[in-house]
Protein backbone atom coordinates (compact mmCIF):
# COMPACT_ATOMS: atom_id res chain seq x y z
CA UNK A 1 0.00 0.00 0.00
CA UNK A 2 1.57 3.30 -1.27
CA UNK A 3 1.22 5.73 1.23
CA UNK A 4 0.91 9.20 -1.19
CA UNK A 5 -2.35 10.56 0.94
CA UNK A 6 -6.03 9.93 0.06
CA UNK A 7 -6.37 7.81 -2.44
CA UNK A 8 -5.47 4.69 -3.70
CA UNK A 9 -2.47 2.44 -5.09
CA UNK A 10 -1.66 -0.88 -4.44
CA UNK A 11 1.22 -3.41 -5.76
CA UNK A 12 0.59 -7.37 -5.46
CA UNK A 13 3.58 -9.25 -5.94
CA UNK A 14 3.56 -12.79 -6.69
CA UNK A 15 5.96 -15.54 -6.47
CA UNK A 16 6.97 -17.21 -10.03
CA UNK A 17 10.08 -19.32 -10.77
CA UNK A 18 11.15 -17.24 -13.60
CA UNK A 19 10.13 -13.54 -12.16
CA UNK A 20 8.02 -12.44 -9.93
CA UNK A 21 4.35 -11.40 -11.23
CA UNK A 22 3.08 -7.76 -10.29
CA UNK A 23 -0.73 -6.56 -10.76
CA UNK A 24 -0.95 -2.86 -9.89
CA UNK A 25 -4.00 -1.86 -8.55
CA UNK A 26 -5.43 2.49 -9.14
CA UNK A 27 -2.41 5.33 -8.50
CA UNK A 28 -3.98 8.31 -7.43
CA UNK A 29 -4.14 10.93 -4.91
CA UNK A 30 -7.03 13.29 -3.68
CA UNK A 31 -6.86 16.97 -4.95
CA UNK A 32 -5.23 19.33 -2.74
CA UNK A 33 -2.45 17.28 -1.42
CA UNK A 34 0.52 18.73 -0.60
CA UNK A 35 2.92 18.32 -3.15
CA UNK A 36 0.42 15.46 -4.99
CA UNK A 37 3.27 15.49 -8.03
CA UNK A 38 6.42 14.96 -6.58
CA UNK A 39 4.62 11.90 -4.28
CA UNK A 40 3.07 10.65 -7.47
CA UNK A 41 6.28 10.40 -9.00
CA UNK A 42 8.38 8.95 -5.96
CA UNK A 43 5.91 6.30 -6.26
CA UNK A 44 5.29 5.97 -10.04
CA UNK A 45 9.79 5.53 -9.99
CA UNK A 46 8.89 2.75 -7.55
CA UNK A 47 6.61 1.05 -9.23
CA UNK A 48 8.53 0.58 -12.19
CA UNK A 49 12.07 0.35 -10.14
CA UNK A 50 10.43 -2.49 -8.77
CA UNK A 51 8.44 -4.70 -10.98
CA UNK A 52 10.11 -3.82 -14.61
CA UNK A 53 6.99 -4.31 -15.98
CA UNK A 54 3.20 -5.21 -14.97
CA UNK A 55 1.52 -8.01 -15.49
CA UNK A 56 -1.98 -6.96 -15.00
CA UNK A 57 -3.04 -2.98 -14.69
CA UNK A 58 -6.06 -2.93 -12.74
CA UNK A 59 -8.46 0.50 -12.76
CA UNK A 60 -11.36 0.27 -10.70
CA UNK A 61 -12.99 3.40 -11.68
CA UNK A 62 -12.58 6.95 -12.75
CA UNK A 63 -12.04 8.80 -10.18
CA UNK A 64 -9.12 11.42 -9.50
CA UNK A 65 -7.95 10.05 -5.96
CA UNK A 66 -7.37 6.81 -7.85
CA UNK A 67 -5.82 7.40 -11.15
CA UNK A 68 -4.36 10.84 -10.79
CA UNK A 69 -0.79 9.40 -10.99
CA UNK A 70 -0.74 8.10 -14.32
CA UNK A 71 -1.03 12.41 -15.63
CA UNK A 72 1.08 13.25 -12.46
CA UNK A 73 3.88 11.15 -13.62
CA UNK A 74 3.23 10.59 -17.41
CA UNK A 75 6.96 10.41 -18.19
CA UNK A 76 7.63 7.70 -15.54
CA UNK A 77 4.57 5.33 -16.10
CA UNK A 78 5.45 5.85 -20.08
CA UNK A 79 8.70 3.65 -19.28
CA UNK A 80 6.59 0.93 -17.82
CA UNK A 81 5.54 -1.95 -19.81
CA UNK A 82 2.48 -3.37 -19.54
CA UNK A 83 0.62 -7.01 -20.43
CA UNK A 84 -2.80 -6.61 -19.91
CA UNK A 85 -5.23 -3.56 -18.44
CA UNK A 86 -7.96 -4.60 -16.25
CA UNK A 87 -11.71 -2.34 -16.46
CA UNK A 88 -15.31 -2.98 -15.57
CA UNK A 89 -16.89 -3.34 -18.18
CA UNK A 90 -18.83 0.06 -17.56
CA UNK A 91 -15.55 1.44 -19.71
CA UNK A 92 -16.36 -1.31 -22.53
CA UNK A 93 -17.17 1.52 -25.63
CA UNK A 94 -18.58 -2.09 -27.23
CA UNK A 95 -21.08 -2.25 -24.26
CA UNK A 96 -24.71 -1.18 -24.96
CA UNK A 97 -25.49 -0.48 -21.09
CA UNK A 98 -22.80 0.89 -20.62
CA UNK A 99 -23.04 3.73 -22.96
CA UNK A 100 -25.88 4.14 -21.85
CA UNK A 101 -24.54 5.29 -18.18
CA UNK A 102 -21.79 7.30 -19.29
CA UNK A 103 -24.71 9.42 -21.31
CA UNK A 104 -26.71 9.51 -17.95
CA UNK A 105 -23.38 11.00 -16.50
CA UNK A 106 -22.13 13.11 -19.57
CA UNK A 107 -25.53 14.78 -19.13
CA UNK A 108 -25.41 15.02 -15.47
CA UNK A 109 -21.74 16.66 -15.90
CA UNK A 110 -22.92 18.72 -17.87
CA UNK A 111 -25.89 20.11 -15.67
CA UNK A 112 -23.47 20.57 -13.36
CA UNK A 113 -21.52 22.28 -14.88
CA UNK A 114 -23.97 25.13 -16.44
CA UNK A 115 -24.95 25.60 -12.83
CA UNK A 116 -21.81 26.02 -11.65
CA UNK A 117 -21.07 28.93 -13.94
CA UNK A 118 -24.18 30.27 -13.30
CA UNK A 119 -23.80 30.41 -9.48
CA UNK A 120 -20.00 31.84 -10.14
CA UNK A 121 -22.18 34.97 -12.53
CA UNK A 122 -24.39 35.75 -9.80
CA UNK A 123 -21.58 37.10 -7.71
CA UNK A 124 -23.33 36.27 -4.57
CA UNK A 125 -21.34 35.50 -1.52
CA UNK A 126 -23.47 32.05 -0.81
CA UNK A 127 -23.94 31.64 -4.59
CA UNK A 128 -20.22 31.43 -4.75
CA UNK A 129 -19.36 29.20 -1.90
CA UNK A 130 -21.68 26.05 -3.59
CA UNK A 131 -20.19 27.08 -7.00
CA UNK A 132 -16.70 26.00 -5.04
CA UNK A 133 -18.14 22.67 -3.45
CA UNK A 134 -19.67 21.49 -7.23
CA UNK A 135 -16.65 22.42 -8.78
CA UNK A 136 -14.41 20.66 -6.05
CA UNK A 137 -16.85 17.64 -7.06
CA UNK A 138 -16.32 17.97 -10.46
CA UNK A 139 -12.51 17.54 -10.06
CA UNK A 140 -13.59 14.00 -9.46
CA UNK A 141 -15.34 13.59 -12.94
CA UNK A 142 -13.01 15.22 -15.21
CA UNK A 143 -15.35 18.72 -15.32
CA UNK A 144 -13.09 20.63 -15.07
CA UNK A 145 -12.36 22.09 -18.71
CA UNK A 146 -15.66 22.67 -19.16
CA UNK A 147 -15.72 25.36 -15.99
CA UNK A 148 -13.26 27.01 -18.52
CA UNK A 149 -10.05 25.48 -16.86
CA UNK A 150 -8.18 24.80 -19.95
CA UNK A 151 -4.98 22.44 -20.08
CA UNK A 152 -6.06 20.81 -16.72
CA UNK A 153 -5.32 17.32 -15.84
CA UNK A 154 -8.62 15.72 -15.31
CA UNK A 155 -10.27 12.19 -15.20
CA UNK A 156 -11.05 11.50 -18.86
CA UNK A 157 -7.19 11.98 -19.87
CA UNK A 158 -5.93 9.66 -17.27
CA UNK A 159 -8.43 7.49 -18.33
CA UNK A 160 -7.28 7.63 -21.96
CA UNK A 161 -3.74 7.31 -20.80
CA UNK A 162 -4.61 3.91 -19.47
CA UNK A 163 -6.38 2.77 -22.64
CA UNK A 164 -3.60 3.99 -24.50
CA UNK A 165 -1.80 0.99 -23.18
CA UNK A 166 -3.86 -1.45 -25.89
CA UNK A 167 -1.48 0.60 -28.49
CA UNK A 168 1.91 -0.22 -27.11
CA UNK A 169 1.27 -3.98 -26.70
CA UNK A 170 -1.36 -4.29 -23.73
CA UNK A 171 -4.71 -6.46 -23.89
CA UNK A 172 -7.57 -4.35 -22.64
CA UNK A 173 -10.09 -6.57 -20.72
CA UNK A 174 -13.32 -5.71 -19.39
CA UNK A 175 -15.04 -7.67 -16.94
CA UNK A 176 -18.82 -8.64 -15.79
CA UNK A 177 -19.58 -10.19 -12.00
CA UNK A 178 -18.93 -13.82 -12.68
CA UNK A 179 -15.43 -13.68 -14.66
CA UNK A 180 -12.22 -14.93 -13.61
CA UNK A 181 -8.81 -14.33 -14.04
CA UNK A 182 -5.06 -15.47 -13.52
CA UNK A 183 -1.68 -14.26 -14.24
CA UNK A 184 0.24 -16.69 -16.92
CA UNK A 185 2.57 -18.91 -14.44
CA UNK A 186 1.80 -17.76 -10.87
CA UNK A 187 0.60 -21.58 -10.27
CA UNK A 188 -3.39 -21.41 -7.83
CA UNK A 189 -3.77 -17.50 -8.44
CA UNK A 190 -7.30 -17.01 -9.87
CA UNK A 191 -8.91 -13.67 -9.78
CA UNK A 192 -13.05 -13.77 -9.33
CA UNK A 193 -14.97 -10.52 -10.39
CA UNK A 194 -17.47 -9.48 -8.06
CA UNK A 195 -18.62 -6.42 -9.34
CA UNK A 196 -19.85 -3.77 -10.76
CA UNK A 197 -23.17 -5.06 -10.91
CA UNK A 198 -25.34 -4.76 -14.57
CA UNK A 199 -28.48 -4.51 -12.70
CA UNK A 200 -29.43 -0.15 -12.89
CA UNK A 201 -30.73 -0.28 -9.53
CA UNK A 202 -27.64 -1.35 -7.84
CA UNK A 203 -25.71 0.96 -9.49
CA UNK A 204 -27.54 3.75 -8.21
CA UNK A 205 -28.12 2.26 -4.92
CA UNK A 206 -25.04 3.83 -2.63
CA UNK A 207 -26.42 4.40 0.54
CA UNK A 208 -28.09 1.45 2.73
CA UNK A 209 -31.84 1.87 3.33
CA UNK A 210 -33.87 3.18 5.91
CA UNK A 211 -35.46 -0.37 7.19
CA UNK A 212 -32.41 -2.27 6.86
CA UNK A 213 -29.12 -0.64 7.46
CA UNK A 214 -26.46 -2.92 5.75
CA UNK A 215 -24.03 -1.18 7.12
CA UNK A 216 -22.69 0.49 10.36
CA UNK A 217 -24.90 3.64 11.50
CA UNK A 218 -25.86 5.27 9.30
CA UNK A 219 -28.46 5.31 6.75
CA UNK A 220 -30.34 7.46 3.69
CA UNK A 221 -31.74 7.69 0.64
CA UNK A 222 -30.67 9.98 -2.34
CA UNK A 223 -31.91 10.29 -6.09
CA UNK A 224 -31.03 12.57 -8.94
CA UNK A 225 -33.87 14.84 -9.62
CA UNK A 226 -34.95 14.96 -12.96
CA UNK A 227 -36.66 17.90 -12.95
CA UNK A 228 -33.13 19.67 -12.06
CA UNK A 229 -31.48 18.29 -15.17
CA UNK A 230 -34.37 19.69 -17.17
CA UNK A 231 -34.24 22.94 -15.75
CA UNK A 232 -30.97 23.35 -16.27
CA UNK A 233 -30.77 22.18 -19.87
CA UNK A 234 -33.75 25.37 -19.90
CA UNK A 235 -31.24 27.87 -19.39
CA UNK A 236 -29.47 27.29 -22.60
CA UNK A 237 -32.65 27.47 -24.21
CA UNK A 238 -32.46 24.35 -25.69
CA UNK A 239 -35.61 22.23 -23.59
CA UNK A 240 -37.94 25.43 -23.34
CA UNK A 241 -40.96 23.23 -23.40
CA UNK A 242 -40.03 22.22 -19.79
CA UNK A 243 -40.86 26.07 -18.55
CA UNK A 244 -43.98 26.28 -16.29
CA UNK A 245 -45.86 29.02 -18.43
CA UNK A 246 -45.72 30.01 -21.90
CA UNK A 247 -42.99 32.80 -22.69
CA UNK A 248 -45.22 35.83 -22.76
CA UNK A 249 -46.59 35.42 -19.36
CA UNK A 250 -43.06 35.38 -18.76
CA UNK A 251 -40.53 38.50 -16.86
CA UNK A 252 -36.94 38.11 -16.65
CA UNK A 253 -34.47 38.83 -14.25
CA UNK A 254 -33.45 41.64 -16.29
CA UNK A 255 -37.34 43.33 -16.97
CA UNK A 256 -38.21 42.54 -13.39
CA UNK A 257 -34.89 44.64 -12.44
CA UNK A 258 -36.64 47.70 -13.78
CA UNK A 259 -40.10 47.58 -12.68
CA UNK A 260 -41.26 49.29 -10.10
CA UNK A 261 -42.93 46.81 -8.45
CA UNK A 262 -40.81 44.09 -8.55
CA UNK A 263 -38.02 46.48 -7.28
CA UNK A 264 -40.29 47.03 -4.02
CA UNK A 265 -41.26 43.87 -3.54
CA UNK A 266 -38.51 41.93 -4.60
CA UNK A 267 -34.96 43.47 -5.55
CA UNK A 268 -34.49 45.43 -2.83
CA UNK A 269 -35.16 42.26 -0.28
CA UNK A 270 -32.97 40.26 1.87
CA UNK A 271 -31.19 37.66 -0.57
CA UNK A 272 -32.29 35.08 1.39
CA UNK A 273 -36.15 35.83 0.21
CA UNK A 274 -35.38 35.40 -3.38
CA UNK A 275 -36.48 32.12 -4.77
CA UNK A 276 -35.23 32.22 -8.35
CA UNK A 277 -32.36 30.26 -7.56
CA UNK A 278 -33.37 28.14 -4.99
CA UNK A 279 -33.83 25.25 -7.23
CA UNK A 280 -29.91 25.11 -8.01
CA UNK A 281 -29.50 23.60 -4.81
CA UNK A 282 -30.85 20.54 -6.37
CA UNK A 283 -27.41 20.35 -7.79
CA UNK A 284 -25.13 19.70 -4.41
CA UNK A 285 -27.75 16.45 -4.14
CA UNK A 286 -27.22 15.30 -7.95
CA UNK A 287 -23.20 16.05 -7.35
CA UNK A 288 -22.75 13.52 -4.62
CA UNK A 289 -25.59 11.30 -6.21
CA UNK A 290 -23.03 11.26 -9.34
CA UNK A 291 -19.72 10.55 -7.25
CA UNK A 292 -21.48 7.50 -5.85
CA UNK A 293 -22.79 5.97 -8.68
CA UNK A 294 -19.27 6.02 -9.95
CA UNK A 295 -18.08 4.20 -6.81
CA UNK A 296 -20.50 1.71 -7.63
CA UNK A 297 -19.02 1.13 -11.24
CA UNK A 298 -15.97 -0.51 -9.32
CA UNK A 299 -14.23 -3.23 -10.74
CA UNK A 300 -14.24 -5.59 -7.29
CA UNK A 301 -11.70 -8.68 -6.90
CA UNK A 302 -11.05 -10.83 -5.01
CA UNK A 303 -7.49 -12.78 -5.79
CA UNK A 304 -7.29 -16.26 -3.99
CA UNK A 305 -3.66 -17.37 -3.73
CA UNK A 306 -2.82 -21.21 -3.92
CA UNK A 307 -4.50 -24.41 -2.73
CA UNK A 308 -4.82 -23.08 0.71
CA UNK A 309 -7.56 -20.65 -0.57
CA UNK A 310 -6.62 -17.38 1.18
CA UNK A 311 -8.04 -14.71 -0.09
CA UNK A 312 -6.90 -10.96 -0.98
CA UNK A 313 -10.44 -8.59 -1.12
CA UNK A 314 -10.06 -5.41 -3.41
CA UNK A 315 -13.45 -3.87 -3.26
CA UNK A 316 -12.35 -0.20 -4.85
CA UNK A 317 -14.72 2.28 -3.76
CA UNK A 318 -17.40 0.41 -3.87
CA UNK A 319 -20.51 1.36 -2.47
CA UNK A 320 -24.01 -0.54 -0.79
CA UNK A 321 -25.55 -1.77 -4.73
CA UNK A 322 -21.97 -2.87 -5.69
CA UNK A 323 -21.58 -5.18 -2.24
CA UNK A 324 -24.94 -6.35 -2.01
CA UNK A 325 -24.97 -8.09 -5.69
CA UNK A 326 -22.27 -10.30 -4.94
CA UNK A 327 -24.81 -12.31 -3.89
CA UNK A 328 -25.45 -13.49 -7.42
CA UNK A 329 -22.39 -14.69 -9.20
CA UNK A 330 -21.08 -18.00 -8.87
CA UNK A 331 -18.27 -19.20 -10.27
CA UNK A 332 -17.05 -23.47 -10.07
CA UNK A 333 -14.10 -24.28 -8.45
CA UNK A 334 -11.67 -26.82 -10.27
CA UNK A 335 -13.26 -30.21 -11.10
CA UNK A 336 -15.73 -28.70 -13.93
CA UNK A 337 -19.53 -28.73 -13.18
CA UNK A 338 -19.60 -31.38 -10.63
CA UNK A 339 -17.42 -29.12 -8.55
CA UNK A 340 -19.00 -27.05 -5.78
CA UNK A 341 -20.24 -23.91 -6.63
CA UNK A 342 -18.08 -21.03 -4.93
CA UNK A 343 -20.15 -17.61 -3.85
CA UNK A 344 -19.18 -14.32 -2.58
CA UNK A 345 -19.71 -15.23 0.96
CA UNK A 346 -16.90 -18.16 0.62
CA UNK A 347 -14.96 -15.80 -0.44
CA UNK A 348 -15.11 -13.29 1.78
CA UNK A 349 -14.74 -16.75 4.78
CA UNK A 350 -11.12 -17.20 3.82
CA UNK A 351 -10.40 -13.21 3.26
CA UNK A 352 -7.07 -12.56 5.01
CA UNK A 353 -6.28 -9.13 3.35
CA UNK A 354 -9.22 -6.60 3.08
CA UNK A 355 -8.23 -3.26 1.69
CA UNK A 356 -10.77 -1.23 3.15
CA UNK A 357 -13.82 0.10 0.79
CA UNK A 358 -13.41 3.94 -0.35
CA UNK A 359 -10.98 4.50 2.88
CA UNK A 360 -13.08 4.05 5.47
CA UNK A 361 -16.27 5.43 4.64
CA UNK A 362 -19.20 4.16 6.39
CA UNK A 363 -21.53 3.39 3.38
CA UNK A 364 -18.23 0.83 1.34
CA UNK A 365 -18.21 -1.99 4.00
CA UNK A 366 -21.40 -3.75 4.13
CA UNK A 367 -22.09 -5.09 7.81
CA UNK A 368 -23.91 -8.65 7.92
CA UNK A 369 -23.07 -9.03 3.69
CA UNK A 370 -19.51 -8.10 4.21
CA UNK A 371 -17.19 -7.17 7.14
CA UNK A 372 -18.98 -9.80 9.33
CA UNK A 373 -18.92 -12.46 6.71
CA UNK A 374 -15.08 -12.24 6.95
CA UNK A 375 -14.27 -14.75 9.78
CA UNK A 376 -11.13 -16.13 8.93
CA UNK A 377 -8.40 -15.89 12.35
CA UNK A 378 -5.35 -14.39 10.15
CA UNK A 379 -7.98 -11.45 8.47
CA UNK A 380 -5.93 -8.13 8.33
CA UNK A 381 -6.71 -4.37 6.65
CA UNK A 382 -5.33 -2.19 5.17
CA UNK A 383 -6.74 1.42 5.24
CA UNK A 384 -5.73 4.23 2.26
CA UNK A 385 -6.46 6.88 4.93
CA UNK A 386 -5.05 10.61 4.91
CA UNK A 387 -7.24 11.82 8.09
CA UNK A 388 -6.10 15.33 8.03
CA UNK A 389 -7.20 15.41 4.02
CA UNK A 390 -10.57 13.76 4.94
CA UNK A 391 -11.14 16.65 8.08
CA UNK A 392 -10.21 19.01 5.10
CA UNK A 393 -13.12 17.94 3.01
CA UNK A 394 -15.21 17.45 6.35
CA UNK A 395 -15.68 13.33 4.99
CA UNK A 396 -15.85 11.32 8.79
CA UNK A 397 -12.92 8.48 7.53
CA UNK A 398 -12.39 6.49 8.86
CA UNK A 399 -16.47 6.03 9.95
CA UNK A 400 -15.22 5.48 14.21
CA UNK A 401 -18.12 2.47 14.45
CA UNK A 402 -16.67 0.61 11.43
CA UNK A 403 -12.78 1.40 12.51
CA UNK A 404 -13.92 -0.34 16.13
CA UNK A 405 -15.23 -3.14 14.54
CA UNK A 406 -12.70 -3.48 12.08
CA UNK A 407 -9.98 -3.30 15.02
CA UNK A 408 -12.04 -6.21 16.65
CA UNK A 409 -12.69 -8.49 13.60
CA UNK A 410 -8.90 -8.28 12.97
CA UNK A 411 -7.57 -8.76 16.30
CA UNK A 412 -5.30 -5.21 15.65
CA UNK A 413 -4.07 -6.44 12.76
CA UNK A 414 -4.53 -2.87 10.89
CA UNK A 415 -2.02 -1.35 8.88
CA UNK A 416 -3.06 2.62 8.39
CA UNK A 417 -1.86 5.02 5.93
CA UNK A 418 -1.14 7.58 8.67
CA UNK A 419 -0.29 5.13 11.25
CA UNK A 420 1.88 2.75 10.09
CA UNK A 421 1.11 -0.55 12.36
CA UNK A 422 -1.81 0.12 14.21
CA UNK A 423 -1.54 0.27 18.15
CA UNK A 424 -2.25 -3.45 19.52
CA UNK A 425 -5.51 -4.56 20.74
CA UNK A 426 -4.68 -5.89 24.54
CA UNK A 427 -5.59 -9.11 25.24
CA UNK A 428 -6.29 -9.85 21.29
CA UNK A 429 -3.55 -12.01 20.28
CA UNK A 430 -0.97 -13.62 21.94
CA UNK A 431 2.48 -11.93 21.85
CA UNK A 432 3.68 -15.11 19.20
CA UNK A 433 1.16 -13.93 17.22
CA UNK A 434 1.58 -10.39 17.57
CA UNK A 435 4.73 -10.65 16.86
CA UNK A 436 4.23 -12.92 13.71
CA UNK A 437 1.86 -9.89 12.07
CA UNK A 438 4.62 -7.42 12.26
CA UNK A 439 7.55 -9.63 11.13
CA UNK A 440 5.01 -9.73 8.02
CA UNK A 441 4.81 -5.81 7.71
CA UNK A 442 7.52 -3.70 6.84
CA UNK A 443 6.45 0.52 7.17
CA UNK A 444 8.56 2.98 4.77
CA UNK A 445 7.97 6.67 4.50
CA UNK A 446 6.29 5.95 0.93
CA UNK A 447 4.76 2.47 1.46
CA UNK A 448 3.55 -0.21 3.93
CA UNK A 449 4.38 -3.89 2.73
CA UNK A 450 2.89 -7.21 4.02
CA UNK A 451 3.57 -10.40 3.33
CA UNK A 452 1.00 -13.09 3.33
CA UNK A 453 1.48 -16.44 3.44
CA UNK A 454 0.87 -18.46 0.35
Amino acid sequence: MYRQGLGDSFLLTFPRPERDAHVLIDCGVLTGTPDAEARMQRIARNIVDTTGGLDALVVTHEHWDHISGFLQAEAIFDELRVKEVWLAWTEDPRDELANDLRNRKTRAVDALTAVTNELRRLDQPAASRTADRLAALLEFQGGLEMLGVQGRKTTAKAMAWVKDREGKGARIRYFKPGATADITGVDGLRAYVLGPPRDLAALRRSDPSTKHSEVYELSGDGGIDLGFLSAVEALGGGAAAVQPFAEWFRVGEKDAAGDAFFKQHYSDGPEWQRVDHDWMEAAGRLALQLDSDTNNTCLALAFELGPNGRVLLFPGDAQVGNWLSWATPEWRAAGGADAPAIKARDLLARTVLYKVGHHGSHNATLREQGLELMTSAELAAMIPISRSMAEKMEWNMPFPSLLRRLKEKTAGRILDRDEGVSARVPGALSDLQWDDFVRRTDVKEDWIDYLVPV
